[in-house]
């Protein structure tokens, strides 16, 4: 066994998994280790930021910390070495593997040696065509790279920059020198890619005038856009400078303005509603509601023995009238699948709850939750709402929702226009409930209303199957006693 051997046997390297469904990199959040700390497998060592959520890393290494390879706040690709341990620190000193620097990384990208693996199957064969050097003009010497500068300086219109002085051969001294502002022609069509031809065409830049750099006499984007630059103008010696005063009342922008990054769940959310909003068309639908009854419901139910220790609130109903409306329309519950064109019915709803958190908006789903009974969904809701504030949602608890409640009534709203979450066919915006005056038995008396809107899906809800969904669960919220009668 090489000693090389024994090193990457003895200090194991912990990459970053994917820890959700596809996710390509993670943000380190927190490290809990330093180097020098003794680590056991299974213990937690950091907490990243996915797409979708906050995550704890167990390491499966049990040793020594001998590295962290990326600080707090780096973005990591998934697959990279976050962390190197030393399995067997009681072996005295030794040498561990480096981290593969970015120049050789650069140079195997440069220079694919066969075939390279990518995420499905392989990339495509090298090509086994080369391209012939280009062949030195008689009586043209070659240039060194100065010599291209500054020729190249002179084709664009600009005084080439200063170069060592260069031997130059009796042949070149002896030769006739060109006139100013001419150019030197090429042999034959000038070497360039269809894009950089493409570029040149649009930049109204002839080719023939370009001085190439690139490998085999090849005119390269660069190029172009430098023959492109106009020639500066000559510089004058420095003089006093007037510095312009400020116009009072003038503030720059810049300086109270705020720039970061888009990442984690803001990038994840970002991407997800501009998927949405422009794949399924959305459809919109409002009704206003009593709800007086629903609310008196709520108070009993807080006093109700088997909802001891349970969080019960409006939403909690909402939920519930919402499953049981789709229980009357299960057509409603669906998917559209583009890549197989089929519609894809669930004969089971994963209820998805909007949830604000400190790192953005997330929406985890209750499985199976119209299965449940009310203090099962009361008790899941809880603890979904807990662990959400906390930051602690899995990807898991994320994934495969199939329609979602949003409550903007929290934040004093009566109503909106929500969007899908991707892969859903509705979405319910429960608005906030307010003391209005309200027609009730012939008389105008001040009830406690509220706004309901659905957003739905158009491929798979038609506008009939929409609205009679939301009419049912207006209805349930208006007359709580349907639970039991629809339910």
């Amino acid at each position: 066994m090489t000693a090389s051997t024994a090193n990457a046997q003895r200090f194991r390297e912990f990459k970053m998994p994917d820890v959700g469904e596809g996710l390509t990199e993670a943000e380190i959040l927190k490290w809990y280790v330093q180097p020098g700390d003794t680590v056991t497998d299974g213990q937690v060592v950091c907490e990243v930021e996915t797409a979708k959520a906050a995550v704890e890393l167990p390491i499966p290494y049990t040793g020594v910390v001998h590295e962290l390879r990326f600080g707090e706040g780096v973005t990591v690709d998934v697959g990279t070495a976050i962390i190197a341990v030393d399995t067997d620190p009681g072996a005295g000193p030794a040498e561990a593997p480096a981290a593969a620097p970015q120049e050789a990384a650069a140079d195997e990208e440069a220079e694919p040696q066969g075939r390279q693996a990518v995420l499905v199957g392989y990339g495509a064969a090298p090509s086994s065509t080369k391209r012939r050097a280009r062949k030195p003009q008689p009586g043209v010497p070659a240039q060194p790279e100065p010599a291209k500068a500054a020729l190249q300086a002179e084709l664009n219109g600009r005084t080439a920059p200063a170069a060592p002085a260069t031997p130059v051969s009796p042949a070149v001294q002896s030769a006739p020198a060109a006139p100013a502002g001419s150019a030197v022609p090429a042999a034959g069509r000038p070497l360039a890619k269809p894009p950089v031809r493409k570029l040149a065409k649009d930049l109204g830049i002839d080719l023939a005038t370009i001085l190439p750099t690139g490998p085999d006499g090849i005119i390269t984007r660069e190029d172009v856009h430098a023959a492109a630059t106009p020639a500066a103008a000559p510089t004058e010696a420095p003089g006093p400078v007037a510095v312009a005063a400020a116009e009072p009342g003038t503030v720059d922008a810049a300086a109270r303005e705020r720039r970061v990054p888009v990442k984690g769940v803001r990038k994840a959310t970002a991407q997800a509603m501009v998927a949405s909003a422009f794949t399924a068309p959305h459809v919109t639908e409002f009704i206003t509601v009593d709800v007086t009854r629903t609310m008196k419901l709520v108070q009993e139910l807080k006093q109700d023995p088997d909802m001891a220790g349970l969080r019960v609130n409006p939403l909690l109903l909402v939920a519930k009238a919402f499953l049981v409306a789709l229980k009357r329309h299960p057509e409603a519950n669906a998917a559209w699948d583009e890549a197989n064109q089929e519609i894809v019915y669930k004969d089971y709803v994963n209820l998805g709850i909007a949830a604000a958190t400190p790192r953005g908006l997330i929406v985890p789903n209750i499985k199976d939750a119209g299965a449940k009974t009310l203090p099962q969904l009361a008790s899941e809701l809880g603890d979904l709402v807990a662990t959400a504030r906390e930051g602690k949602t899995s990807p898991a608890a994320m994934a495969g929702g199939t329609v979602t409640i949003t409550n903007v009534g929290v934040f004093g709203v009566d109503t909106g226009t929500p969007i899908l979450n991707p892969g859903e066919s509705a979405i319910l915006a429960f608005g906030a409930v307010k003391l209005q005056p309200w027609v009730h038995k012939g008389k105008v008396k001040a009830r406690q209303v509220t706004t309901l809107a659905l957003s739905f899906d158009h491929r798979l809800v038609d506008g009939e199957l929409g609205s009679k969904l939301l009419a049912d669960v207006a209805a349930v919220l208006e007359r709580p006693k349907r639970l039991i009668t629809w339910g």
